[in-house]
């Protein structure tokens, strides 16, 4: 069998999704993720501002000084 990964926008969706698959007695498992979204809006936001341009450079023989 196939492994479909769903990914809803709110609560409302997520309930909806539920109850479907258990009307239809689809089993499923839920994953929490073991990071805090907004830990991972942030780190997502960084990768943008590099591909932006928006970064510090710091030359690797400087690191150290």
């Amino acid at each position: 069998m196939e492994t479909l990964i769903v990914q809803p926008k709110n609560k409302e969706q997520l309930t909806a999704l539920k109850a479907f698959m258990k009307a239809l007695k689809i089993s499923f498992k839920e994953e929490k993720s073991a990071y805090d979204p907004e830990f991972v809006k942030m780190i997502q936001q960084g990768d943008k501002d590099l591909q932006d341009g928006k970064g510090v450079k710091v030359d690797i023989d400087d690191l150290w000084k």
